[in-house]
């Protein structure tokens, strides 16, 4: 079971840590993760709450942040307020100094003091609170003894200007998380809170909250309104904006009978439509549940930085204590020195440049892809992605069309073309399979179904039906072997083989051609270095067609469901742990592959259930490039990361090795914490933040 509530006032990322392996301890947890980019904590329970959960948290929550309040309603994001009680008391201490500053030497002693107090306040009330609860090593901890120990050493300017400086960057490094925060929250707009029913006996509408909706209900949705849930046009036509749902920029035309989702915008003529989900079920809810969920699978590189943050402060603190030591006792050095020098240390030894901007930089990732239609349901599929080098696809449906056309038919000695076709399309009548609906189509003519006695699907063969009194089957070569009927000559290119009553009557050839972006596609997949493998149950020689016209060499036919997932297997085992394996299918057919890749991804799977249950990566579209996207986004979210953890590293250990040396001063130090923190969460907003202008739907 699982249960979700809200951190409200959750402003450090290092606290946030504490809180997460805390929850783990509590009675009937299993596991619990907290997001600090959202300000959740998700917890999976060993059975049913019995109701003592939510304040057995919060006892646990204000144990370590009596500031942050458990609840289980959704936060408002708000800007910041500037003048609060704690930023006032900063600002005095901010007019402290400058006066001091202005003062002749001696008598500037006491406003360098109060200014101290009066900015540093709130940050020696914490570490004593916590020093008091056994929490030790945290930055206010470091702030107050190094600060401290300026004091103690008589620099008092020193002293009262570093923790100006923290407080500051402290400031901004909220209002960065901040908008971080409201840019991630601003995706949930997307969901409509209203809806108008319109009324049984009139033409007239109620104003009733979406979640009130119920299955059948007729709505109506004005123009420049969001459709509140999924549902079938009855009356109207217009033309939707469904960027948010699937990242195309291109208006689509909706007509009675079409389907439409919600958080889809209406863009021009009234539509009234009849409901067929629920809200909770609706595509937006689904989509926003995703990507607000996603954070509970957590990178292995958020996991690394987190187990790292837990030993690298003390060990961090103890070499400050040894430096501060040693060289006095047995090298004659001088104390004051060697303490100052130890001071600094502490001060750099704060992670929260990695814990804090690592989280929001895969965050980022994930709601930007979102934007362009791809959701990915963990940064860990979004760091598995980046590592990739295979990707395998499904050929019909994902990189062909599904369309297919009847090119010819075939009769046997003793049949008509008429009469081939004409027993494919009733033995296919109930099949949804995508060939099968192609030779319905084709023959084009009313099927009595009256006559057709029962109906076989045999997965991966094709099927066998009784119709009037005789045995049919349509499908492949395999299928005719299968039962011993003989295929004469002429007929070996053929897409689809029929028989009746053990007699080959004839066969169908059918072309499947690519979808209009699947070359654009393959070319850019290769251009990122991906090795492309294709398979399908289809015969060589179609397989072979579709191939060359995609630039794929890796192709593998003739393919049976299970068969796929042992090829899939094959491929995975071949790169013994180097790279990953994408699977691409179309997600209803391709579970077993889907589920056995290193990343599956489900493609066009807006309406389907079970390829949102399924896959690691769900594709809002039909479209191939999405594909490319996910990649893009992948590398360049990883490239951010990466780019964060290169700078705090580079900078501390700089810092820490200089002022190990006497080199650095605790202004230094201040920015090799605070600072670099500030920098890498203005980096990840670089993911976070939508960009001027839309990465092209195109890939040259």
């Amino acid at each position: 079971m699982r249960v979700i509530y809200n951190l409200e006032g959750l402003a450090c990322a290092h606290c946030a840590a504490k809180i997460e392996a805390a929850s783990r301890e509590l009675e009937n947890v299993a596991s619990a993760v907290v997001d600090f980019s959202t300000s959740r904590i998700v917890l999976e329970l060993k059975e049913a709450d019995n109701g003592r959960l939510k304040t057995a948290l919060q006892e646990t929550v204000a144990a370590l942040e009596p500031d942050v309040i458990v609840t289980e309603q959704k936060m408002q994001r708000e800007k910041p307020r500037l003048f609060t009680a704690a930023n006032t008391t900063f600002f005095l201490g901010i007019a402290s100094f400058s006066l001091a500053l202005l003062l002749p030497q001696g008598i500037d002693r006491i406003l360098f003091l109060t200014a101290y107090a009066l900015a540093g306040y709130e940050v020696l009330s914490k570490a004593v609170r916590n020093i008091s609860r056994g929490q030790i090593f945290d930055e206010n901890f470091l702030m107050t003894i190094a600060t401290l120990g300026a004091l103690a050493i008589g620099e008092y300017p020193e002293a009262a200007s570093v923790m100006i400086f923290y407080r500051t960057g402290e400031f901004l490094q909220d209002l960065a998380v901040d908008r971080s925060r409201r840019s991630i929250s601003a995706l949930v707009a997307i969901r409509p809170e209203t809806a108008h029913r319109q009324m049984e006996s009139s033409s007239l509408t109620v104003d009733i909250p979406v979640e009130d909706v119920r299955i059948g209900d007729l709505l109506v949705v004005r123009p420049g309104e969001r459709i509140p849930v999924d549902g079938r046009v009855v009356q109207g036509s217009s033309t939707l904006d469904t960027s948010a749902i699937t990242g195309e920029s291109l208006p689509r035309e909706v007509r009675p009978g079409d389907t439409i989702h919600s958080g889809s915008i209406n863009l021009s003529g009234l539509l009234t439509f009849e409901a067929n989900k629920l809200a909770q079920d609706s595509a937006v809810s689904r989509i926003l549940d995703l990507v607000e969920n996603a954070t509970t699978n957590k990178a292995p590189t958020e996991d690394f930085i987190t187990s790292f943050a837990r030993y690298y402060t003390p060990v961090v603190v103890i070499i400050a204590a040894l430096i501060a030591v040693l060289p006095p006792l047995f090298f004659g050095g001088v104390f004051t020195d060697w303490f100052y020098r130890s001071l600094v240390f502490l001060v750099v030894s704060c992670p929260c440049a990695l814990v804090v901007s690592i989280p929001l930089g895969f965050f980022g990732g994930i709601g930007r892809a979102s934007r362009e239609g791809v959701l990915v349901k963990g940064s860990n599929f979004l760091q598995a992605l980046y590592e990739a080098d295979t990707i395998v696809f499904d050929k019909t449906g994902t990189l062909t069309s599904g369309q297919f056309a009847v090119q010819k038919v075939i009769a046997a000695p003793g049949f008509s073309q008429e009469e081939v076709l004409e027993m494919a399309a009733q033995a296919e009548i109930a099949s949804s399979h995508p060939i099968a609906r192609s030779i319905v189509r084709d023959y084009d003519k009313p099927i009595d179904e009256g006559i057709i006695h029962s109906v076989e699907e045999l997965s991966g063969f094709g099927v066998k039906a009784r119709v009037q009194g005789g045995e049919v089957l349509v499908g492949s070569e395999q299928l005719l072997r299968l039962f011993g009927v003989e295929i004469e000559g002429g007929h070996e290119d053929s897409s689809v083989y029929v028989a009746k009553d053990g007699v080959l009557a004839g066969s169908i050839s059918l072309s499947d051609q690519p979808k209009p972006s699947a070359r654009q596609a393959t070319d850019a997949l290769q251009s990122l270095g991906t090795h492309l493998v294709m398979l399908t149950g289809d015969a060589h020689h179609v397989a072979r067609q579709v191939g060359a016209e995609l630039g794929i060499t890796d192709i593998r036919a003739e393919l049976l469901p299970h068969e796929k997932v042992e090829e899939l297997e094959e491929i995975i085992q071949s790169k013994k742990g180097k790279g990953k394996v994408v699977f691409v299918g179309d997600g209803i057919n391709d579970a077993p592959a889907l589920a056995r890749a290193d990343v599956g991804i489900a493609m066009g799977a807006l309406g389907s259930e079970a390829a949102i249950e399924t896959a690691d990566v769900v594709l809002m579209t039909d479209d191939p490039l999405s594909v490319v996207h996910a990649l893009q986004t992948a590398r360049e979210t990883n490239k951010v990361v990466w780019q964060n953890i290169a700078l705090a590293f580079t900078v501390k250990i700089l810092v820490l090795i200089l002022g190990a040396l006497g080199m650095a001063t605790l202004w230094e130090a201040v920015f090799a914490d605070v600072g670099v923190t500030i920098l890498a969460v203005l980096n990840s907003t670089r993911i976070i933040a939508p960009k001027r202008q839309k990465r092209s739907r195109s890939v040259s």
